[in-house]
């Protein structure tokens, strides 16, 4: 069970660092993200905030879109 259990956490810390040094050589290349209408952006002085409210949205759709197709066999 222990075993099981590594296998899950390895596999998990190895794809969370795959995703993360995709980011940051995509940052470096100069892709700044996602932003489509519908996210938050409030610029103030030397201040900025940022909310991806539709990004997060469509993504929480097509994961759960995904998980439901691979959840059903």
């Amino acid at each position: 069970m222990i075993e099981y259990w590594a296998r899950i956490i390895i596999s998990i810390g190895l794809t969370l660092l795959f995703i993360g040094a995709l980011l940051f050589l995509l940052s470096r290349l100069g892709f700044s993200g996602f932003k489509i209408p519908g996210d938050i952006v409030i610029r103030k002085g030397n201040f900025s905030f940022y909310f991806p409210l539709a990004t997060m949205l469509i993504l929480s759709l097509i994961l759960t879109f995904i998980l439901n197709f691979i959840g059903r066999r």
